[in-house]
């Protein structure tokens, strides 16, 4: 069964630049994992610091072997180094 991922984040604009090339990293790596169908990035229109990534993975079992991936772990450690905080991640399946 596919699912979608959210991802929620705050990036202050002092630290977009810094963030930028880590999300692409991330998006780039996520994109030649096995499961992985689509993704979006989607900012709050009335709060530019807050973003959300939508994914969609084939099966929860692919988006959890590319959450355990160590390469994604240590590009996102950096990611929230840089955010001093922790990404939010929901997952969801169509009902």
């Amino acid at each position: 069964m596919a699912v979608k991922v959210i991802l929620h984040r705050r990036v202050p604009f002092e630290k977009e630049s810094q963030v930028r090339p880590l999300l692409l990293e991330l998006r780039t790596l996520a994109m030649a994992q096995p499961g992985y169908v689509s993704g979006e990035t989607l900012m709050n229109v009335d709060d530019p610091e807050e973003v959300l990534v939508i994914s969609t993975w084939t099966s929860i079992e692919k988006w959890n072997a590319w959450l355990n991936n160590p390469r994604r772990a240590a590009v996102q450690d950096r990611v929230d180094a840089l955010l001093e905080r922790s990404t939010y991640y929901q997952v969801f399946y169509h009902a």
